[in-house]
């Protein structure tokens, strides 16, 4: 049993801009050293380049480029008798969300282009259409979940 109390989740206020708390948690997610209002600014510009790109609503793309990306296994490792197992657990849909932002952000982090508006736009187009890094690195831990599923009876 843990010694602190138990936290809390407080609800998440929505944007001023799409009216979405999904979008307030991106913009959480992504920022650095406390500069929100850059992180909104960037976020915005991503999402008017992917209305002008796909001609469809961008929090319809969003929404499902982040439902792309979202795993549904990963594994943790378990110390049973001496050795570690990699166990293949489900994983709450909070957590995947979580990961799954993580993912995308790292990634349009990691391309190189013209901007992170540029790139975050392009990694989102990338998750929408099942292609990218974020895409790939859900397909990996699916594959690792798979790959172990004989250590599935040490989850508890």
């Amino acid at each position: 049993m843990g010694r602190h109390k138990k936290s809390i989740n407080r609800p998440v206020m929505p944007d001023e801009k799409y009216n979405s708390p999904v979008v307030t948690k991106f913009v959480t997610r992504m920022m650095l050293d406390g500069k929100k209002l850059t992180c909104q600014r960037i976020v915005y510009e991503a999402f008017d380049k992917l209305k002008s790109k796909t001609d469809k609503d961008p929090l319809e793309v969003f929404l499902k480029a982040l439902e792309n990306v979202k795993p549904k296994y990963e594994v943790k490792s378990r110390r049973v008798g001496g050795a570690t197992y990699q166990v293949p657990m489900e994983i709450r849909d909070s957590r995947a969300e979580a990961l799954a932002m993580r993912w995308v952000v790292g990634a349009a982090r990691n391309r190189s282009g013209h901007g992170m508006a540029e790139t975050l736009a392009a990694e989102l187009l990338d998750a929408f259409n099942n292609t990218g890094s974020a895409y790939k690195k859900k397909e990996d831990t699916h594959k690792m979940a798979e790959a172990n599923k004989a250590f599935a009876h040490y989850r508890w």
